[in-house]
Parts: structure tokens; C-alpha cells; sequence
């Protein structure tokens, strides 16, 4: 037993790797293992063995497991879910293709818009129907709901999304009929809307309840296996998952909303990168989370990552809204393409160098991998420019051949345009980091914020090869790279709260405003999320932050104005409207003076305090003394060969200050100082590259 220290432990399975950290009193340990895509669990375990031997620990010494993975995000991307079936309200079967009727790109006549995960021929109604008021104008037809099990049964359907118009105003009907679906066909998984997304918008809701359907047996099975297995290993503790909105809850919670952990390995990240943000003193970053398979472009204001409540998955087009599946849940706000190490390059039908979205994966991975893979990969190409050590890659664990990294980069980009394969990597380097750059500008410009003020943070395994290339690119002066940025989003799992977010629809006026009613929904609300988190809470003060979102009548979208927590009363309405029309104004310029304002929905987060880091102490920079070594890197600009000294993180004291061009490598990643940049580590081991003065 480890007497007195809190043992914590991190799992982020990725598409390509696994990570793990295992934390004991603040002293840290990683591992990183390729992902087993057939068996998740088994790279966990095989992983959490090794890290606690690493530690001369057992798994009963854990008190707490926290979980986050992108499985659900790949079931619906691959569409590996389950056979769904969505029940809609008689006259409401085609609400998954009406969608809003808008078109996310107006001039394409050849539009691909996104396959729904429930094909038509799965689609069924029963007569019903509940108004805007949540009254009812139609008895659910029990008999005709009954009548729906064998049709069901004989289309093999494993999971059911009821989705009756007007549920989140009055659930009953749903929960009637879900009650008895459960009774004619026991074992299948059923989802509410009522109960996943009680909001108004009808095909968001219908959408996010279908999602939940989709991967609830495929995460249902897998967080089922991973909890037996570690209690037969004899875990004893206490299991969380990471949600996208970026706190953690109970596993039970999640085996019943999956939908919530979409999102949750990069939500991890954003979570890491604020905490960094916030130890230095950085109030205005761009989170950069680059792994095996996607990059992550996150905006973190004042300490705190930009959220949202609605997200698309599988989005057709990359940077279009409306071309995804939405998803209406409590969520970090970031762009994701896909741009990872294992993201494949090729040559389109014009001659042009193309990276992603599609991966190489763990299985076979990049052709320096030596696992079968042919295609070449981003790092592929970081292999064949120098910038990586193929012999002490993931800590030496895997073993890189840059001969078949050159090989596949010259017949698959190099041969068709003329190039050798040094230079084929760099059009590989220089695409994979403009695709990267062009994500951060759209990001920015959509939030309003000017990208060169921000100061870019770069974890994940690939993201520091490629962030001073990228920070030359959008104009960024300034690049950290935290320690442990090869596993950040694990280590930011650490720092996660216990949250759970509740939002419902309740129509409001302010100036026809009953603050009784609204104010027994707001508690009742918070009784709920706080009977979610109170009992992982361990005694931990649990705070609520309550919020309404509201618009000026008749638009579209709405602003975020936070409540007091406590009963509202009527000397609180001209304050919510001095603040929504402050956020109005933030945004558009001017408010709209006397215009009438609504209240859509509701919100209550509640949560205990993120685990806080050290300060960080002063220290006095020195040049840092002789390199561990050298590599020959291809600089692609000059064309040609050059040696940059080879730099061991593990070995620089704080203070240390390097000049760029050159790598400093350790187990679970490398970062590529260009020559833009000189770099020092600061006193919490950060590498922190500044740009060169002109």
C-alpha cells in the first residue's frame, strides 16, 4: 500500500493511442501504447499494469479511476453502433431528413448532407400529440405503441429513440411509451428525448436522442467489461468518465447518457490547457491538441474554455456548420479536423498534397510502424524530415523504420509530382500545418477574437513537431509546451471536476415573468444535478452556477446570462436585461432599445472546485549547456540537409535557454524548435518558445 498519498488514475484511449498517467501525491507517471481497436479495455490493462509496476504499486492501491475516450465520437464517424429504431410522433417519421430545411452550403447543387444513423425503413410513429404548453391535445395509443415490438423485433433492433413532438414540456407520453416498449422487448436499449435533451428545437433534440441510441450498447458493453475487469484486478475505487462539457461523473450516469462523452478526450485537453493558462498567467490562449488521429483548436478566455451546447459530428463539409449531426448537449467549444500523426497523405485528382481526414490508425498505423501499413502518414513524414528519433519513439516502446517512411512518402507523394522523399515529407509538413492554421483562423474570426494576441499551447503526441510552424503561420509569438504534453489530455483529466449540467426548455418573458414557477424549475433542476455529483463528491463543497438563455422575440439563437443562485424575484428582472443586452451588444455591437426579450431554456451546472496546480516559481535563465546528441533534419525552405543539436527534456534544468533550430525529445513526445524561435523552460518545466526579435 502507498501509506497517506492519494493515488489517481488517467486513461484517454485515442484512435490511434492509448495514454495513461498514474498520479500519487503529484508525482506523475505516463505511459503511451498503441489503442487495441477491437478490445479498448485491453490496452487500459495492459497499460495500467505496466504503469504500476513502474511505480511498485498494485490496482487496489487506486482511489480513484477517470476515464475519457473518443470510442463514442468513432461509433458514429465509422457507424459502428448499434441497429436503432426512432419511434416519432404519427405525421413526424421524417424528421431526421427535414432537418431545418437550411442548406449548409447555399451554391452547391451536389450537396452531400449527413446520412442519419436511423435509415428510414427504421423509422416509426404512434399516434400522439403535446402542445407548446405541454398539454396534452392527443392520448398516446398505447395498443398502437405495443403493436410496434414485433415489427421491431423483426428488423433485429437493439436500441429505440422515442422522440414525441413537445417532450420536454410534458414527458409523459414518452415515458409511457418507453415503459412499454421495456415490457415487450426486454434487453433492448431505449432512450427518451425527454430525458437525453429536454429542449425545445425539435430536430436537435430528436437527433441527440437518436445519437444516444446509437453508441448506448456499444458503450454500455464496453464500460460494463472495463468496471468488471478492474474489479476482478481487485480496483476498489472509484470510476469517472469524462464528459464533453468537461467535468466527470459517475459511470452509471454514463452508461445511460453515452452521448455526453463524445467529446470527452478532447474536452480533457481544453481542460489541461486552461489549468496551464492559468498557472502562467495567460488570459488570452489557443489550445493545440494534435494526436494519432485528429488535431483539437480550442480558444481558452481568462482561464476558462469557450462552451457550447450544441456540437456536429461527422461533419461532410470541414469547416460549415449544419453539415455535421447535431448533438444538443453541455459541451467545450473547439474545431476538430481530422489532422493527426496517423493522418493519411495522398495526391488528388489535380496534382495536389491532401492530408487526412482519413487515419492510419493503431491497426496497421503509419508504414514506419512496420505493422503492415503502406500509406504514408503526417508521421511518416516527421520521421523523414529528422524531427523524431525512431529509436526512442513513445519511450522506445515502438520502433520506427524511416526507410519504409520514405519509401511509402516517394510512390505515394513524391513520385507523381517529380519530388525525392525529403521534400515530399516537407509538402506533407506544410499541408498538415496549413490545414491546422486555416482551422485556428476560422475558429477565431467565429468568435471574434484577433489570433495573434494569443499565446498557443501544444500538447498531444504530435502537436509539438508541428506548433512553432504553425504559430509562424497564424502570426502567434508565443508557443508552450507543457510537461507531460504527450499525454495532456490525461493529465487534464486529473484536474476535472465532478459535474453534471442539466438544461430544459420553459418558455419565459420578462415582461410577463413568473418568478415562482421559474424558480421551482431552477431548484428542482439543481436538486437533480446535484443528486448526480454530491455522492462522488466525497464531502467536497459541491457550487451551482445557474444560467438562462435568452434572445430578443422572435430570433434564432440565444446569449448565456448567469443567475444568482437563490429564487429569483422581480427586482432581478432589470438586471437580466441590462446583462443580456451587455453580451448582445459584446456581440453585435448595439443592443435594441425596448425590443422584448424571451427566455428559452434554463440551465443549472453543478460541480465541486477543479484540482488546482502549484504556482509556478521564478527562474534565471542560462544558455543551456552541450546537446545530447544531433540529428540531420531537411530544411525544406533552403532544400537541403542540416545538422540541429538534439536536446533530452528530462535532462534541462529550469532556466535553461536553447536556440532554434532543434528538437527536444523525451519519452511520450518530441518538440521541433524552427528557427523563428529561441526557447527556455520555465520553472514548471514548460518549454516556452518566443519568437526571434526582426
Amino acid at each position: 500500500m502507498l501509506e497517506g498519498a492519494e493515488v489517481r488514475l488517467a486513461v484517454d484511449i485515442g484512435g490511434t493511442f492509448t495514454d495513461i498517467v498514474l498520479d500519487i501525491g503529484r508525482k506523475r507517471r505516463t505511459r503511451k501504447l498503441l489503442t487495441t481497436p477491437t478490445q479498448p479495455e485491453q490496452a487500459v490493462l495492459d497499460g495500467t499494469r505496466l504503469i504500476l509496476a513502474d511505480a511498485k504499486a498494485h490496482i487496489s492501491d487506486i482511489d480513484v479511476f477517470i476515464h475519457g475516450t473518443t470510442l463514442a465520437t468513432n461509433a458514429i464517424i465509422e457507424r459502428r453502433g448499434a441497429r436503432t429504431a426512432l419511434i416519432a410522433t404519427e405525421g413526424f417519421r421524417d424528421v431526421l431528413d427535414i432537418g431545418t430545411e437550411s442548406r449548409y452550403d447555399q451554391y452547391d447543387l451536389s450537396i452531400d448532407k449527413p446520412k442519419p444513423l436511423v435509415p428510414r425503413s427504421l423509422r416509426f410513429t404512434a399516434p400522439e400529440r403535446v402542445d407548446a404548453h405541454g398539454d396534452a391535445r392527443l392520448p398516446l395509443d398505447e395498443a398502437a405503441v405495443r403493436a410496434l415490438a414485433p415489427q421491431l423485433r423483426a428488423q433485429n433492433v437493439a436500441s429505440i429513440a422515442i422522440a414525441f413532438l413537445h417532450a420536454y414540456a410534458n414527458p409523459a407520453h414518452e415515458r409511457r411509451a418507453g415503459e412499454i416498449l421495456a415490457e415487450e422487448m426486454p434487453g433492448v436499449s431505449i432512450t427518451l428525448s425527454s430525458a437525453v435533451c429536454p429542449e425545445i428545437r425539435e430536430y436537435e433534440r430528436t437527433s441527440t436522442a437518436v445519437a444516444n441510441a446509437y453508441v448506448q450498447p456499444l458503450m454500455d458493453s464496453y464500460l460494463a467489461r472495463m468496471e468488471q475487469a478492474l474489479r476482478i484486478e481487485q480496483f476498489r475505487g472509484a470510476i469517472y468518465l469524462v464528459t464533453s462539457g468537461g467535468g466527470v461523473t459517475s459511470i452509471a450516469t454514463a452508461r445511460r447518457f453515452p452521448v455526453r462523452l463524445v467529446e470527452s478526450g478532447p474536452a480533457g485537453g481544453a481542460i489541461f490547457a486552461g489549468q496551464i493558462a492559468a498557472t502562467l498567467g495567460e488570459r488570452k490562449v489557443l489550445s493545440f491538441d494534435m494526436g494519432g488521429t485528429t488535431a483539437k483548436i480550442c480558444l481558452i478566455e481568462n482561464f476558462e474554455p469557450e462552451s457550447s451546447r450544441v456540437f456536429e459530428v461527422d461533419r461532410a463539409a470541414r469547416f460549415l456548420k449544419g453539415s455535421g449531426l447535431p448533438v444538443r448537449i453541455p459541451v467545450i467549444e473547439m474545431v476538430e479536423i481530422g489532422a493527426g500523426g496517423g493522418s493519411i497523405a495522398r495526391i488528388d485528382a489535380m496534382k495536389r498534397v491532401t492530408v487526412g481526414p482519413e487515419s492510419a490508425s493503431s491497426e496497421p498505423g503509419p508504414a514506419c510502424y512496420g505493422r503492415g501499413g503502406l500509406r504514408p502518414a503526417v508521421t511518416d513524414s516527421d520521421v523523414a524530415l529528422g524531427m523524431i528519433d525512431p529509436d526512442a519513439f513513445a519511450g522506445g516502446t515502438i520502433k520506427l523504420d524511416p526507410e519504409l517512411s520514405k519509401q511509402a512518402l516517394l510512390r505515394d507523394v513524391g513520385a507523381p509530382l517529380g519530388l525525392n522523399a525529403e521534400t515530399a515529407a516537407y509538402a506533407v509538413h506544410e499541408v498538415v500545418c496549413e490545414n491546422m492554421a486555416s482551422a485556428a483562423r476560422v475558429h477565431a474570426v467565429e468568435r471574434g477574437a484577433v489570433i495573434g494576441q494569443h499565446t498557443l499551447i501544444a500538447f498531444g503526441g504530435a502537436a509539438p513537431l508541428h506548433a512553432a510552424r504553425v504559430a509562424e503561420k497564424i502570426g502567434v509569438s508565443r508557443v508552450i509546451v507543457p510537461s507531460n504534453a504527450g499525454v495532456g489530455s490525461a493529465v487534464g483529466f486529473l484536474a476535472a471536476p465532478i459535474a453534471y449540467e442539466l438544461v430544459r426548455s420553459r418558455h419565459a418573458r420578462l415582461d410577463d415573468f413568473d418568478t415562482a414557477l421559474v424558480s421551482g424549475l431552477l431548484q428542482e433542476m439543481a436538486d437533480e444535478a446535484r443528486a448526480l455529483v454530491e455522492p462522488g463528491a466525497a464531502g467536497a463543497p459541491v457550487r451551482e452556477r445557474r444560467a438562462a438563455f435568452m434572445r430578443y422575440v422572435g430570433q434564432g439563437h440565444e446569449i448565456s446570462v448567469e443567475l444568482p443562485n437563490r429564487p429569483l424575484t422581480a427586482d432581478d428582472l432589470p438586471a437580466l436585461r441590462t446583462t443580456f443586452e451587455a453580451g448582445y451588444a459584446a456581440l453585435f455591437e448595439r443592443p435594441i432599445p425596448g425590443a422584448a426579450i424571451e427566455v428559452l431554456s434554463w440551465s443549472v451546472l453543478a460541480t465541486t472546485d477543479a484540482h488546482q496546480p502549484p504556482a509556478v516559481p521564478a527562474v534565471t535563465r542560462k544558455p543551456e549547456g552541450k546537446a545530447a546528441g544531433h540529428r540531420k533534419f531537411f530544411d525544406g525552405r533552403a532544400g537541403h540537409f542540416i545538422d540541429i543539436p538534439l536536446y533530452r527534456r528530462e535532462q534541462m534544468a529550469p532556466g535553461a535557454v536553447i536556440a532554434g533550430p532543434a528538437v527536444i525529445a523525451e519519452d511520450e513526445t518530441s518538440t521541433f524548435i524552427s528557427n523563428s524561435f529561441d526557447a527556455h523552460i520555465d520553472g514548471a518545466g514548460s518549454i516556452v518558445m518566443e519568437r526571434k526579435a526582426a
